[in-house]
């Protein structure tokens, strides 16, 4: 009965939301799906409430995927106080974190249940704040389960330093921002210092990246990466983004799935990877593929996005996982980061305030303080190395003499930089994910040899009908 009960509430929050996804391209139609609680914050004119008389809840419940944003709240945002056992406290104010892994999905639907019941949830046992990742944005976004952050009480004028393209992802089909990150997520080629003196005869950055500058190039250097016992990547995924997010067009064009032809240079690069060796046929997240980051690790080098360099690539470098991040333990210090052949993107965290909180005013001062505050975006980079989405906050730091011992030193704020104002969202839609997710899956058997190239296209195509039957493959 219990599965019965939480499919039926997937369903009914799917059509709520198809419904809700009004377009900013042609892939989207429908129209907004209204709910009892859309015009609570705002009069009927759309215009924010003062939401500052208004009285707080007693309880605020953040749900998210894992605990990035708890800890980072715990160490920047100086109002929380935190009770050490999931929990913490605003003022008053008392703080549940739901925590769900991503893993099937889970997380996602948890947090469509919710917010499908959250109408009729006592006070505080509403969602208040969420966090949704770029590749589902829209998912959310372009519903009324999102408050506008206008409606919260953050102006043009609080957000005027992020980078637009942050802004972009999460603007509705009424030209609404409907959520805000502390992060911006520009994309680097992360690369062993040790492996590049012993084939290229240097380690310099500039150098390196001259060797790199477009995939003939990256290639030329795979094959003699394969010469002194080196791969040049991990696996099948690690050169995805990078031609994923360098598309001419969105996924789904006109209700119809396109395969872009950059999305097949990659496949053709990759197949030519793995039957000559320049990779070890790993897969994200796998195992081997972490393996291949650490002190035994035989890969030159991984494209990673800001969050990646700091909070995973770091943890697998480190020979003991529970000793110090310094220089000494593993291969702490022994990598270096370049532009690579393209400009990429690769995640990010957004935070949604959900319609139907009582604690507008305390969301409010959350969003100010984490996303549009300079010294606290500053204090995050400095202390953390995490890329933070504040471009005069960032450009201070690119243009001193920050430097990064995990990186040899290297001021990889100043990198970033560059490739952060290139980054190009037009080409989002709301079946990212799922489009990604099956392309990927469906081409892995065509890499280790199972199938045709075109049979596993037709794959893709078969599959994406199940996840969305209401779009054209052919």
């Amino acid at each position: 009965m219990k599965k019965i009960i939480s499919i039926l509430l997937m369903v009914a929050m799917m059509i709520a939301l198809l419904a809700g996804c009004g377009s900013k391209t042609d892939d989207k139609t429908g129209s907004d799906q209204k709910t009892a609680t859309e015009n609570k914050g705002q009069d009927s004119g759309g215009k924010k409430s003062d939401s500052s008389q208004a009285e707080e809840g007693k309880v605020l419940n953040i749900y998210c995927w894992n605990d990035e944003f708890q800890n980072r709240i715990i160490s920047f945002y100086p109002k929380y106080k935190d009770n050490g056992d999931g929990t913490g406290s605003i003022g008053d104010i008392k703080v549940n974190w739901i925590i769900t892994p991503n893993e099937n999905n889970a997380y996602q639907n948890k947090l469509d249940e919710a917010l499908l019941a959250q109408e009729s949830a006592a006070p505080d046992d509403k969602v208040d704040i969420f966090l949704i990742e770029a590749d589902y944005a829209l998912k959310y976004v372009d519903t009324d389960y999102t408050m506008s952050l206008e409606e919260v009480g953050l102006t043009a004028e609080d957000l005027k330093n992020q980078y637009k393209y942050t802004q972009e992802i999460v603007t509705d089909s009424k030209g609404r921002i409907k959520a805000t990150s502390w992060q911006a997520t520009p994309g680097l080629f992360a690369y062993r210092r040790s492996i590049a003196k012993d084939v290229l005869g240097t380690d310099d950055p500039d150098k390196v990246q001259e060797m790199l500058s477009n995939w003939d190039k990256f290639n030329a250097v795979a094959a003699k990466m394969k010469e002194k016992g080196y791969t040049m990547l991990s696996g099948y995924d690690d050169a995805y983004r990078t031609f994923s997010n360098n598309v001419s067009g969105p996924w789904v064009q006109n209700g119809k799935v396109v395969v872009d032809p950059n999305l097949m240079k990659w496949v053709d690069q990759t197949k030519e990877f793995t039957e000559k060796g320049y990779n070890n046929r790993t897969s994200l997240w796998s195992a081997e593929w972490g393996a291949d980051q650490g002190p035994d690790g035989k890969t030159f080098g991984f494209f990673y996005s800001t969050w990646g360099i700091n909070f995973t690539l770091m943890d697998y470098s480190l020979a003991d996982a529970k000793g110090p991040k310094e220089v000494g333990n593993g291969i702490y210090g022994d990598w270096a980061v370049c532009y690579g052949p393209e400009p990429f993107y690769w995640g990010g965290t957004w935070i949604c305030a959900a319609r139907g909180t009582d604690n507008i005013a305390t969301i409010r001062d959350i969003m100010y303080t984490m996303t549009c505050d300079k010294e606290t975006m500053k204090k995050i980079t400095l202390e953390v190395a995490d890329y933070t989405n504040h471009r005069e906050a960032m450009n201070e730091i690119a243009n001193s003499d920050y430097s990064f011992d995990f990186l040899g030193g290297q001021n990889h704020i100043a990198l970033f930089t560059e490739v952060a104002d290139k980054i190009d969202m037009s080409n989002t839609s709301p079946y990212d994910q799922g489009c990604n997710e099956e392309f990927q899956k469906a081409f892995k058997d065509y890499f280790d040899g199972n199938v045709t190239k075109e049979q596993a296209l037709q794959n893709f195509y078969n599959n994406i009908k199940i996840k969305y039957p209401e779009l054209v493959t052919d």
